[in-house]
């Protein structure tokens, strides 16, 4: 399931890119679908949702994503996955992120504390019967991890990019900085559940052999319009490849 995030963060943003795409009451919904010997099945839902949250000294938005198979597929391989970040409502730099992963047998939980003063990240991992392990990590200017990274790529300026124009990205993922790109491929209407939309396409990839393959097998479709939600996107692993699409949308800002 860590496949169906990474085909919707690969891009690099500008520190100073301002939010006025992301509201604080947001809600999109996908299907998440899997090839399996040569049938397209749907196996899950993917749900991403904003809300604001207030602690003593400020009010952050709550980034939340979260992914759930169908109770079909519960049987063969049951996912129960929880990310969310706590941003600045302005920018969407990160103070705060979790993940909590429930994929099988398999458990695993990470939570990052982000100090943009020093480019310091305090780390906390929990596994199934292993030992809590406390880590400090020294990051790059501009390194987010993975949920803030998602909602900044609609902060971009698609509008004014030329067709071709490459970008690079750095994100925290399992206490470690990665390296991806996107290449904007122009604009692409699409037929959705939501209507037929007009899209900025980007071609995807990293470079992690066992995230995403090829450097021309992943896309991206967001809407070319004020929000830039994503609607649709494909992605090839070294496992299979799969299609993520927009099942509903409500609470957008603009």
């Amino acid at each position: 399931m860590r496949i169906i995030f990474f085909l919707v963060f690969l891009t690099t943003i500008s520190i100073k890119a301002q939010n006025n795409a992301v509201g604080k009451t947001e809600k999109l919904v996908f299907t998440a679908s899997y090839n399996m010997s040569g049938v397209l099945n749907n196996i899950a839902e993917v749900t991403m949702e904003t809300s604001e949250a207030k602690t003593s000294k400020a009010t952050l938005l709550r980034l939340k994503c979260t992914a759930a198979t169908y109770s079909k597929w519960d049987n063969f391989f049951k996912i129960r996955d929880l990310y969310e970040s706590y941003v600045n409502p302005n920018n969407l730099k990160p103070y705060l992120h979790k993940r909590d992963v429930n994929e099988g047998r398999y458990y695993k939980a990470m939570k990052y504390t982000f100090d943009p003063k020093s480019n310091t990240v305090k780390s906390v991992q929990t596994k199934r019967n292993k030992p809590e392990e406390n880590k400090n990590l020294t990051i790059h200017t501009g390194t987010k991890d993975i949920v803030s990274t998602i909602y900044s790529l609609r902060l971009i300026d698609f509008k004014n990019m030329p067709v071709g124009t490459k970008k690079t990205f750095t994100i925290l993922f399992d206490r470690e900085e990665m390296k991806g790109m996107f290449t904007y491929l122009g604009k692409e209407t699409i037929p959705t559940a939501v209507g037929k939309k007009e899209c900025y396409k980007l071609a995807i990839g990293s470079n992690q052999p066992d995230v995403l393959k090829g450097t021309n097998s992943n896309f991206l479709w967001l809407t070319a319009d004020e929000n830039k939600i994503p609607v649709y996107g494909k992605f090839k692993i070294p496992v299979g490849s799969g299609e993520l699409k927009i099942k509903s949308v409500s609470g957008l800002k603009n």
